[in-house]
Parts: structure tokens; C-alpha cells; sequence
């Protein structure tokens, strides 16, 4: 058992802090995600990013704990539905569509997961729709369309269709998983199951990018290198482990209305560092997501400790 990682629930304090945490890593990621390209190819970087983190989960299970154990069998089915979801597939999907939709739109349409969450919760977990949280998820999807302003584009433009589509796929399988993650009962620890999670996903988009895009083409410089680090060590390995982490202890149906909010951080440091323009209807979206956040807050507290939760069976 590594002795920094306990099968016990974290906190619910522990588990709003890594949350917080979490939407702000998330949301600064989204200018640095479009600038990546500018030095690999999409599914290439993607690669990079996934085998980095779990060289960096690896070294940290190695000096912490001894060495590198496979999860219990029971951990099995979390280790394949991460690693092929939420990393290898939203990886190749997300960096596929930021080729051809800005870097803060494509925020909020990866960040509409909490919407297909809500029917994928209530059905699988039995998770209780309190008359809080539909006023929440309201509010945020007023908040998305805002955000996501889709009368501004040309929808005869069969890029500007691929992108949007990938996102969205993406978006859903994300939700699945979500769901599949709060379900699961755990052996182990997050921690301990994230290096194969992880080096499973590098090594499913090894695969696809050396049939798609071919050898590897990587311009070495020091701003990817800065890139590649960021994205090792907060924007993979700590957002993964911090998530389901998260989904020890909170529901998943306010985890994912409250994770509405990284597309406000992804569209404001996109704003900021890009150049992408943010009018005064994105600005409304903006408030109207925060508001959803803030409703959906107050029903978490719903979640009392010590509360039963139904589980999926794996």
C-alpha cells in the first residue's frame, strides 16, 4: 500500500479544495493546448502529454512507494475506462478539434459533461435531482449557449462541423466515465491505479498517431518543453488523480455542473493570452455559468458525510 495514498474518502473540504484546483489548472490549459500545435501534431502531442505524466506518477510511486505495483483486479475496469476515456480518447479528440475551433470555444463545448451527466447519474446511481440543481443546470446551460455563441459560425464549413462534433463527442464519453468512476468501489487508491491509466492511454495514442499522422514530427524548443511540463504534471496527472479523488466523496452530478466553470477560466485565459475576443454576450455567459456554479453549490451540501451512495457493479 503506498503510504501517501489511502482507500479512506478524503474530506469534504479536501474534496472542494482539489475541485476548485482542478477548474483553475484545467482552464489556464486551454491557450497552452492551442499553442502546442504550433510544434506537434495533434495526436503526436497528445502522446507526449500522456507518457509524460506517467513518467512523473511513475518517478513519485517509485520514491514513495518502492516501487511500481499493477492495481487489484478489482480496479481493473477504472484503469480502462480512464485510460481509454478521458485521457486517450479526449486527448486525440480535443487537440483533432482545436485545429479548426478557438481554443475558448472549444472549452465550453468539452465542459458541456455536465449535462449529459445529469441523465447518465440519475439512471445509473439513482443521484436525486433536487429543485436547486435543476435551477443550477439551467442557469449553466443559458450560460454555455452564451459562451459557445453558435450563430456566429458557418455550419456549411465541414472543419468548423468536425471540430464541434469531436468536442462534444468527447464531452460525452467524459460523462460516461465520470459517472463509471463515482460508481466504482475502489481496492486501492487513485494514485495508485493513475500510472497505468496513464501509460495505457500513451500507449492507445502511440498506436492511432503513427497510422494517422505518421512518424513523429516534433519541433524541440524550450516553450514546448515549458508546455509538456505544465501539462505532465497539473494538467494530466494531477487533474486525473484530483477527479476521481473528488468523485470518492461528491456526488457526480454537482462535480460536474460545478466543473461548468472551466470554460469560464478557459475562455478568459484565452481572452488574455490569444487574443480571443470576448463580447458582451460572452461576458453574460460568463455570469450566467458562475451562477449555475453558485446554485449547484449550495445542493452539494445535500451530500451529507456518511451518506449512502448507490454504486454501478463493474
Amino acid at each position: 500500500m503506498n503510504p501517501i495514498e489511502s482507500t479512506a474518502e478524503p474530506s469534504r473540504r479536501t474534496a472542494f479544495v482539489l475541485l476548485w484546483a482542478t477548474i483553475l489548472v484545467l482552464g489556464v490549459n486551454w491557450p497552452l493546448n492551442k499553442m502546442a500545435l504550433d510544434y506537434a501534431g495533434p495526436l503526436w502531442f497528445s502522446v507526449m502529454r500522456a507518457a509524460s505524466a506517467a513518467l512523473v506518477v511513475g518517478i513519485l510511486q517509485v520514491f514513495t512507494a518502492g516501487g511500481l505495483r499493477l492495481p487489484p483486479r478489482r480496479d481493473w475496469p477504472v484503469v480502462l475506462s480512464v485510460g481509454a476515456g478521458p485521457v486517450a480518447a479526449i486527448y486525440a479528440l480535443m487537440y483533432t478539434a482545436l485545429q479548426f475551433v478557438p481554443p475558448g470555444r472549444s472549452s465550453v463545448l468539452i465542459w458541456t459533461t455536465g449535462l449529459w451527466v445529469v441523465p447518465i447519474a440519475v439512471v445509473f446511481l439513482g443521484e436525486r435531482m433536487t429543485a436547486r440543481r435543476w435551477a443550477g443546470l439551467a442557469t449553466g446551460i443559458g450560460g454555455i449557449v452564451l459562451l459557445f455563441e453558435p450563430w456566429r459560425f458557418s455550419w456549411s464549413d465541414r472543419d468548423v462541423l468536425l471540430g464541434h462534433g469531436l468536442l462534444i463527442a468527447g464531452a460525452m464519453i467524459n460523462a460516461a466515465v465520470t459517472v463509471h468512476m463515482r460508481g466504482h468501489r475502489w481496492a486501492s487508491g487513485p494514485l495508485e491505479v493513475l500510472f497505468w491509466q496513464l501509460l495505457l492511454a500513451a500507449g492507445i495514442l502511440a498506436v492511432v498517431a503513427t497510422f494517422l499522422e505518421g512518424p513523429p514530427d516534433i519541433r524541440w524548443t524550450l516553450p514546448l518543453w515549458a508546455n509538456l511540463a505544465y501539462q505532465a504534471f497539473l494538467s494530466s496527472a494531477f487533474s486525473v488523480w484530483a477527479r476521481q479523488t473528488i468523485l470518492r466523496t461528491l456526488e457526480a452530478t454537482p462535480v460536474s455542473l460545478m466543473l461548468m466553470a472551466v470554460p469560464v477560466v478557459g475562455l478568459l485565459s484565452s481572452a488574455l493570452v490569444l487574443g480571443e475576443r470576448i463580447g458582451p454576450v460572452g461576458i453574460a455567459g460568463v455570469v450566467s455559468v458562475i451562477g449555475g456554479v453558485t446554485l449547484t453549490l449550495g445542493s452539494a451540501g445535500a451530500m451529507r458525510p456518511g451518506r449512502s451512495v448507490p454504486r454501478t457493479r463493474e
